[in-house]
């Protein structure tokens, strides 16, 4: 299958960050998802590497936000 990033978007400091539980330190913050998941395509072979963790060339990424919305009534 591959090893799971979840991207969430912090609304108070503005940015989003990814994390994994399949990747030991993964912890990226970034303004842009595009810039950010490019840098989670580096950094996870590095930490795999760094934990010694069998490398697998397929990440799957989850993103979640959530806003609030104007009530209507």
């Amino acid at each position: 299958m591959g090893y799971i990033v979840k991207f969430t978007w912090d609304h108070d400091a503005g940015v989003w960050i990814a994390t994994s539980e399949d990747v030991p330190g993964l912890v990226l913050e970034g303004g842009s998802l595009d810039a950010l998941i490019e840098r989670v395509k580096y950094a996870v072979p590095e930490l795999l590497e760094l934990n010694h963790v069998p490398a697998n060339s397929r990440i799957l990424f989850r993103m979640e936000r959530e806003e609030s919305v104007p009530a209507y009534g």
